[in-house]
């Protein structure tokens, strides 16, 4: 267990004092973490509306009924 142990701390202390000693990685990592957040917002807002907005709940546990058991003919493909 101390082996394992002592190995996770050095992988530990390996990145701790890259990250460190980073002159133009830090600016790059907040663009990049910037520009993840914002594709998933965009792509969030413009291409995944819900799909059970506007629905009681009623509708939405017949719909997700519907979807598990199959019953649904219109998302069936059928291959001849």
């Amino acid at each position: 267990m101390k082996k394992i142990w002592r190995s996770v701390v050095a992988v530990w202390h390996f990145y701790r004092d890259g990250f460190r000693k980073m002159t133009w990685g830090r600016p790059l990592w907040g663009l990049i973490i910037l520009k993840v957040i914002i594709l998933f917002a965009v792509l969030r807002l413009f291409f995944f509306k819900p799909a059970m907005a506007g629905m009681s709940d009623e509708e939405k546990s017949e719909q997700v009924g519907n979807r598990l058991v199959g019953n649904n003919s219109k998302d069936t493909l059928y291959i001849k």
